[in-house]
Formats: C-alpha cells, structure tokens, sequence
C-alpha cells in the first residue's frame, strides 16, 4: 500500500494542456453498434460525428461534454432475408477524464441519448423496404467506459456505451456500442 501510495505522489503533470484551459475536439468515428436480448443479431457498422469540449480541472483530471450524431442498431441476416434495425441517436457523452500517463486518459460517464431515427430496412430476395416501426423509446441512457491518447493534437478515442434502459417498448433489449474516434484538439 506503501508503494501504490508512493507512486501516486510521485506522479507528475500528465495534461497536454494547462490547468484552467478549455479545448474543442470535433471528431469522428467508427460504431460497431448492437442491442442486447437480440437472438442472433450481428453489429450495425455506422458513424458518430460531432465535437466535445473539455475544461482540464487539474494536472490529471478533467470534465468533458459532447454532441454527437450516433448511427446505432443491429443486423439480421435469417431464412435468406437481411434486415437492419436503425435506432440513430443524438448523443450527450459527460465525461471525466483521468490521465494516468502522458497524453493517456482512462474515461468514465453518463451519456443521454435522444433517438432521431427508428427505421427497419429490409432485403429479400432482390426486393428492399425501408419503414419507421412502433414502439422505439425517445430516450437511451447509457454509461460510457474508455481510453484515450493523444499525439500532436490528434486524439484517439476508444469507448464501450453500455446501454442501462430499453431502446422499445416490446422486450428487454438495450443498445451496446463499441466506438473507435478520431479527433483534432483546438485550444479556446
């Protein structure tokens, strides 16, 4: 105990930026997007894209809030007929970032989400049909879990969005996301 207490205290400034600073990171990214409970279902690949402001607290701790436009669902591919369920959502990541190295942030938070697009897309046999459905949620909640680091400005985000509530009205299912970002830091 000694020791772990002895190499916190030793720690030294890991923030790029100064204490007091507040940056701007638009940025983009890659989902790989699915909902619990669904039986067979496989990962939606989409898009997020938007900014994210963050206020550095201290030499190692600072608070983030973003928006982002998140393409999220799921995929299913039975009795040779595709379908994809796309629940796309504007996000609202709150983050606090902890940096552990130079440039290397551990992140947690809480994340609202507000669904924009609840459609169903399907193929089957040559023959495609897209149609909103009944019974998505307004609202998702999630917890956001991730690693960042960051290189000359350039900032690469890993994140898991465990989703807490329902995504419809039916069932149990709950969106799960995997999010790789890519981001440029601008000092304000």
């Amino acid at each position: 105990m000694f020791v772990a207490v002895m190499a916190l205290a030793s720690m030294t400034s890991y923030a790029q930026h100064a204490v007091g600073s507040l940056t701007l990171q638009p940025k983009v990214a890659l989902n790989i997007a699915n909902i619990t409970d669904g039986d067979g279902s496989d990962p939606r690949i989409g898009l997020a894209a938007g900014a994210e402001l963050e206020y550095q607290v201290s030499d190692m701790f600072s608070i983030a809030g973003g928006l982002l436009y998140s393409m999220q669902g799921a995929t299913d591919d039975q009795d040779g007929a595709d379908a994809t369920l796309k629940m796309d959502y504007i996000n609202v990541p709150i983050m606090a970032n902890l940096y552990v190295a130079p440039n290397f942030a551990l992140k947690v938070g809480v994340q609202p989400g507000f669904n924009v697009t609840h459609k169903i897309k399907g193929e089957s046999h040559g023959v495609s049909a897209e149609s909103d459905f009944d019974g998505a949620k307004s609202f998702d909640f999630s917890i956001p879990l991730g690693l960042s680091y960051e290189f000359s400005n350039v900032v690469i985000d890993a994140r898991y969005n465990l989703g807490l509530t329902k995504i419809v009205d039916f069932g149990d299912s709950k969106n799960s996301v995997f999010q790789i970002s890519v981001g440029y830091r601008f000092d304000l």
